[in-house]
């Protein structure tokens, strides 16, 4: 039987991040499915605070080089890899200047939320699957975690479903406490837009709030997990509604078996 194949993409993973559920998971999930025996590629963005000496961060030549344009602005993608030795696995970083060469994540050292997030997540999320592309690798399963990633559904689902790497593929999205305070940027449906996705597919986020961003997620997925205990009372209520396949939060003892499982339902 051939080994089924699960795409990880993260907003955040340890070591490359301090320790938090969401980077942890991403972290350990892949490891403990690839040794019960499926086939994986993990993808997370390339920030400043990234320490690419310590981390043996080098850049993929081949898989670099291509532009995306967003806001009718081309931004250089930039493919780059580390590995975990001790996981034998190994992780693929999306790097692009303008967007992710600050020092910090989603928020300043004041925790002032930096205002092009939103492209920011259009960039990451286009990045992975145009590099997953160029890799000819076709994911059974990807497993999305973090607000980060929740384009990558819509994606899926509306402009990469004509690609035969996709058209099998089923997307999960992983919902964790990580909400942001303030509003994306008020362009947000429009930046994201590719041929054939429409305004009216992205209603939902016609006013860009953490909760809106999380929904559209959630409409386009297949399924969702909950990623840690507490998540936004709204995102909970408009999971339960949905009535898609859901995975309650597993505790950190039982979470890759749980998830393991889950991946068959799906």
């Amino acid at each position: 039987m051939e080994k089924k194949r699960i795409l990880y993409i993260s907003q955040e993973i340890t070591p490359y991040l301090p320790e938090s559920e969401m980077s942890e998971i991403a972290r350990y999930l892949p490891q403990g499915v690839q040794e019960k025996g499926r086939e994986i590629r993990t993808f997370m963005p390339r920030y400043g605070c990234v320490n690419e000496r310590r981390n043996q961060l080098h850049e993929v030549i081949r898989l670099s080089g291509m532009n995306l344009v967003i806001n009718d602005t081309d931004h250089p993608l930039i493919i780059k890899v580390a590995s975990i030795q001790a996981a034998r696995m190994q992780v693929y970083f999306i790097d692009n200047e303008d967007y992710f060469q600050r020092k910090a994540v989603l928020a300043d050292k004041h925790g002032k939320e930096f205002e092009d997030n939103d492209e920011r997540a259009v960039f990451f999320a286009r990045g992975v699957l145009e590099t997953v592309i160029k890799l000819r690798w076709a994911p059974d399963i990807i497993h999305c975690h973090g607000w980060l990633t929740s384009l990558v559904p819509l994606y899926i689902k509306k402009y990469y479903y004509n690609d035969p790497l996709f058209s099998q593929s089923k997307v999960i999205y992983s919902s964790y406490n990580d909400d942001f305070k303030n509003m994306l940027n008020k362009d947000f449906n429009k930046k994201l837009l590719l041929d054939g996705i429409t305004a009216d597919d992205v209603t939902a986020i016609d006013e860009p709030t953490y909760v809106n961003v999380n929904k559209l997620a959630i409409d386009y997925s297949d399924a969702v997990i909950q990623g840690t205990e507490q998540i936004n009372p709204a995102v909970k209520e408009y999971i339960k509604k949905s009535g898609k396949l859901f995975l309650d939060y597993q505790t950190k003892e039982n979470y890759i078996d749980a998830y393991n499982e889950f991946y068959d339902k799906v």
